[in-house]
């Protein structure tokens, strides 16, 4: 029996990773480069670092996970260490921070791009592989550091395409809601456990309602499938002072402050808060920050466990229509807020710092649905090929239209079927063709094919055929550059 051969490997993205094409790349850099002209500005360093960090420096960041290495790719040396992808750009920059804490000023401003890696489960838009845009300041325990990363965010979502009105950034403390809890009898490590109840309910506001947090920081709630979600047990005056929380907002900052000031009673860690956020907002308003970009919203509570003080949300607020065609606010696309306690695993101390995340992915999408950006890339001005021997010829027209600052390309393909070439131009998205035969040679001249006005062309199509069409004119051929330049003006 003769030996089966090889199977071939299936041609196939691993489960949970996709791919990225020509105008998903290019506009993808683009929002970045836009973000980054902002991050600059405002004094802003890039810094790279290694997509691989060792697990010890990784630490035990993700939520909900249990094992220091559980939700990251993770794998053992040749030497014994175990190392991982990083999962976000913020552990590897305290391991930066810490390492190079001797040549780096302080405080230090840094801001990062790049891909990081989930080992979780995928879903619906859920890739283990996505892009963070992160900008952190470490070293700076004034609140101006945070209302700055809150005026920065708000300016990168002007540049790259969300106009004033469908965005708006929302700031709240973690230690008001330290203070609320103090208030509510929830303070100290025997009620941690009550506490991580309560955050998760009070984050369920926008979808379940009052009642329906109510029910979860009492005995608990069941859902429309029969599932029952087991609650905190609080009692009623407990509830109450945590519900009160939820609705603090007023219709103005001052107001909503006092309401929060009236909350955390006589809770000093609360007052605390209150009195950053107030310096936050007064910070802002001072530059021209006012509540149509940037609000005090108690209802932020997205993350709270990982940090130490004020906390920040990036909201859309222009509606978008989901699978089932239902409106909808298309909802936030950015958060942070300030980590006194990351570096400390490092060196020992707490070292202050404070950050934003902005996600990529979801922001393009938020851009697209504003039609800020295509969803498709000009292609190259395509140089058909009509007599092999001349090749060189249309390199050099190439050459041209390049050193004016035009994409352009020949066809490499076989020049044979002049219908391919022109079905080429079409696949590529080329806005223009340039076609010189041995006639126009003669002449001295070349055709030049506007394919945007020119209707699709089909494989069959012969040369002559597609000259007779319209959109097409004949040029001298010293005027290449120039009249390419004009039918793309056009």
């Amino acid at each position: 029996m003769a030996d089966k051969p090889p199977r071939r490997p299936r041609a196939e993205t691993p489960k949970g990773f996709r791919d990225y094409f020509g105008a998903e790349v290019t506009e993808r850099k683009a929002m970045l480069d836009a973000i980054a002209g902002v991050y600059h500005r405002y004094g802003f360093d890039p810094l790279e670092t290694s997509a691989v960090e060792t697990v010890e420096a990784l630490g035990k960041f993700l939520p909900d996970v249990d094992r220091p290495n559980e939700g990251v790719f993770a794998w053992q040396d040749e030497d014994q260490d175990w190392l991982a992808l990083r999962y976000d750009l913020t552990a590897p920059l305290a391991r930066v921070a810490a390492q190079y804490r001797n040549d780096l000023p302080s405080p230090y401003r840094r801001y990062a791009m790049g891909p990081v890696w989930r080992n979780e489960k995928p879903g619906p838009g859920r890739f283990r592989q996505f892009y963070q845009c992160d900008a952190d300041t470490v070293g700076s325990a004034s609140v101006a550091a945070d209302a700055e990363i809150c005026a920065m965010l708000a300016d990168a979502l002007e540049t790259v395409g969300i106009p004033r009105g469908d965005y708006v950034v929302k700031v709240n403390n973690r230690k008001v809601l330290n203070g609320v809890m103090e208030v509510a009898g929830l303070a100290g490590e025997d009620k941690h456990a009550e506490r991580g109840i309560v955050l998760r309910a009070i984050d369920k506001i926008d979808r379940l309602g009052p009642e329906g947090v109510r029910a979860l920081l009492g005995e608990g709630r069941k859902d429309e499938s029969g599932d029952f979600t087991k609650g905190a047990s609080l009692s009623a005056e407990q509830a109450e002072v945590v519900m009160g929380f939820t609705t603090a907002r007023r219709d103005t900052g001052p107001e909503t402050l006092a309401r929060l000031r009236e909350l955390v009673g006589g809770s000093a860690v609360g007052a605390e808060g209150v009195a950053e956020l107030e310096a936050i907002a007064a910070l802002l308003a001072a530059q021209g920050y006012g509540p149509e970009r940037i609000v005090i919203d108690p209802g932020v509570v997205r993350g709270l466990g990982y940090y130490t003080g004020p906390v920040f949300e990036a909201e859309l607020t222009f509606q978008i229509t989901d699978e089932k065609g239902r409106p909808r606010n298309f909802g936030s696309v950015a958060g942070g807020g300030r980590y006194d306690g990351l570096v400390r695993r490092f060196t020992g101390q707490d070292v202050p710092a404070t950050g934003v995340s902005i996600g990529v992915d979801r922001l393009l999408a938020a851009l697209r649905a504003k039609g800020r950006v295509a969803g498709s890339s000009e292609g190259p001005v395509v140089v058909t090929v009509m007599d092999r021997d001349r090749m060189a010829d249309y390199m050099v027209m190439v050459g041209e239209l390049r050193q004016a600052g035009i994409r352009a390309e020949a066809y490499l393909g076989n020049p044979k079927n002049f219908g391919n070439q022109l079905k080429y131009a079409d696949k590529r998205g080329a806005p223009v063709a340039v076609i010189q035969g041995g006639d126009e040679a003669v002449r001295g001249t070349v055709v030049l094919k506007d394919l945007v006005l020119g209707a699709k062309i089909a494989a069959s199509a012969t040369l002559e055929e597609w000259k007779d069409r319209p959109a097409q004119l004949e040029v001298p051929r010293g005027e290449l550059v120039t009249a390419v330049k004009r039918m793309l003006g056009a």
